[in-house]
């Protein structure tokens, strides 16, 4: 792990340490959860966007995927 300093306002520190103690973790076992939620909703984000962006960019071809998907599916899995 990588050590680091951060500040925090009164409200903080003591919310942080009552959270961790209700908890029965450290404090800065509730600081990595913390940073981890952020991470982990930025890259859901991201995929989010991704996916977004390539929708649309494919084509099959066909006008009536959507309607005969299922005959498609067979078709694929059968050859």
């Amino acid at each position: 792990m990588i050590r680091t300093q951060i500040q925090l306002t009164e409200h903080q520190a003591a919310t942080l340490k009552r959270v961790a103690r209700e908890h029965g973790v450290s404090m800065a076992s509730v600081i990595r959860a913390a940073v981890d939620s952020v991470i982990d909703e930025a890259d859901r984000q991201a995929r989010v966007e991704r996916a977004i962006a390539a929708t649309g960019g494919f084509t099959g071809g066909g006008r009536d995927v959507a309607r005969d998907h299922d005959r498609y599916l067979e078709d694929a899995h059968t050859a």
